[in-house]
């Protein structure tokens, strides 16, 4: 699997990021000339100015798709690249690559956090998203009153707010909204 890491950086907000998630086919035998392609397609878009990052996920075998993924500082720089003289030349010479797009998700804000890879399926609505968030995010507010924050007194305001922020988004990234999610599943996505 080669990815960039897809996380956002910020605590439960809308921070107007677009990830898009693309799934293709390809034909067996053609996966090769499908895998340059993409990296093409992928390294192109990468030097667009807003974008964040992007990842190239595999088929698992069989049937099963690949994944091409996109993220974008906002919707205005998805844009740009979805419009782009570049990415229409890449699609006009994809021929004979054997692909076929098969779904599309353009996922923004905390829908990222909600979105399982390999998965098309749409993101819980926005109320299940900001009571998993606050789920999420209340232990650690919790915990950091108790533990950290009272070691940080002595620091100037600035630094220790950072600091605070720093652990808190580190915990909700790849603690806490991995683990409610994975939790609350069924109730999220029924």
């Amino acid at each position: 699997m080669t990815a960039v890491s897809l996380e956002h950086a910020t605590v439960p907000a809308d921070t107007g990021e677009v990830t898009l998630l693309i799934a293709r086919r390809v034909e067996p035998g053609h996966e090769a000339a499908f895998e340059q392609w993409a990296h093409g397609i992928l390294d192109t878009a990468a030097t667009f100015p807003g974008h964040l990052g992007y990842g190239l996920f595999r088929s698992s075998g069989g049937d099963a798709p690949w994944f091409l993924v996109h993220r974008f500082r906002d919707a205005e720089a998805c844009r740009t690249w979805q419009e782009s003289p570049e990415r229409a030349a890449w699609f006009a010479d994809c021929e004979g690559h054997h692909h076929t797009e098969i779904a599309r998700r353009k996922l923004t804000g905390m829908e990222t956090w909600f979105a399982k890879p390999g998965s098309t399926r749409p993101a819980p609505p926005r109320w299940k998203m900001a009571i998993s968030a606050t789920l999420a995010i209340y232990p650690i507010s919790v915990l950091g009153s108790l533990f950290l924050v009272p070691r940080l007194t002595t620091l100037p305001v600035l630094l220790s707010g950072a600091i605070t922020a720093c652990v808190f988004n580190v915990l909700m990234t790849y603690v806490a909204m991995p683990a409610v999610s994975r939790l609350l599943r069924g109730w999220l996505t029924p």
